[in-house]
């Protein structure tokens, strides 16, 4: 086990060290020149050959990533264009946002789709698990901003029972804040909830095969004993990958929600940097959430043994 956790976290490393050499580059291939935008197009020529050295854009590629790099492991993400802020505070500011409203909605989803997905594969062919199936199938076709914007339009705008944009703190109105975030919780609910399902019916259909649910119904066992007591676990495993990927992937994509429902969150935060060409905060942000999606993995990874512990061996 010991073997097996150490693997991971060592693999981890070069991920990252990829990532950010990847980010790196893709920033130095936009048009544009950061000195430039930050004093301004009346800015003369001296001024912004003076930024540039300031900023080390003369020196080498390899030395500027070097430097960037040793930023970076100091948590220094260099300070946004636009904002004139310290990019890594403003960075957890947002995410703080976007990570309840996500974290809120896969707990809800995945509280609802496995339990779904199970009783659908223990019921296979019945009624009850095409009606399961036709609706995960539903859902999984709809894009969640038409989602979004579907549930707004008659929650919001028809009916009037929940605030239509806006984004409040639970620290200054807990209640309001709770009403602001059902719409884009809900949203991400109906949309992800269709994969999981899907994940968890497979599973479940998989493990019923196997001769080991077999014997455990040879020995009396009530139908209930044998699905939750001896089916579940093993059922599980492939799932809870795909609700790691499932999380990494709102974490990263989170921003057409934002947008969609106006939430000042991470995902809002760097496409407002795009549209401001504000390469620090972009830079900052794209290595922040692919950070981010490889810890969700790694962690998926190591709890999977827990689950499954062949996999440790």
């Amino acid at each position: 086990m010991l073997r097996f956790v150490l693997s991971r976290l060592f693999s981890a490393v070069p991920t990252l060290v990829l990532v950010a050499v990847t980010i790196f580059v893709l920033m130095r291939m936009v048009p544009g020149d950061p000195a430039t935008l930050m004093l301004g197009d009346l800015a003369e020529p001296d001024q912004v050959a003076a930024m540039r050295r300031s900023m080390g854009l003369d020196d080498p590629v390899w030395v500027q990533f070097l430097t960037w790099a040793g930023q970076i492991l100091r948590g220094d993400f260099g300070t946004s264009i636009v904002l004139g802020d310290p990019v890594l505070p403003l960075i957890l500011d947002r995410f703080s946002v976007s990570a309840t409203i996500v974290l809120a909605s896969v707990l809800l989803a995945v509280a609802i789709a496995v339990p779904l997905g199970i009783l659908a594969a223990w019921h296979q062919d019945s009624a009850g698990d095409l009606a399961v199936i036709g609706s995960s199938t539903l859902l999984l076709s709809i894009p969640s901003f038409w989602m979004g914007l579907m549930l707004l339009l008659v929650f919001g705008l028809e009916l009037g029972w929940l605030p239509i944009v806006g984004y409040v703190p639970f620290g200054q109105d807990a209640w309001a804040a709770a009403r602001a975030m059902i719409l884009p919780v809900v949203t991400i609910v109906l949309v992800e909830m269709g994969s999981i399902v899907r994940m968890a019916r497979a599973s479940m259909i998989e493990v019923s095969r196997l001769e080991y649910i077999t014997h455990a119904r040879a020995k009396g066992l009530s139908e209930r004993a044998v699905m939750w007591r001896h089916a579940f676990r093993n059922a599980f495993a492939p799932t809870w990958t795909l609700i790691g990927l499932v999380l990494g992937s709102l974490l990263a994509n989170i921003a057409v929600i934002e947008t969609v429902f106006t939430i000042p969150g991470l995902g809002r935060l760097m496409i407002d940097a795009i549209y401001g060409r504000d390469y620090p905060l972009v830079q900052g942000c794209l290595l922040f959430i692919a950070f981010l999606y490889v810890m969700v993995n790694l962690l998926v990874d190591l709890v999977y043994p827990l689950l499954d512990p062949r996999v440790a061996e």
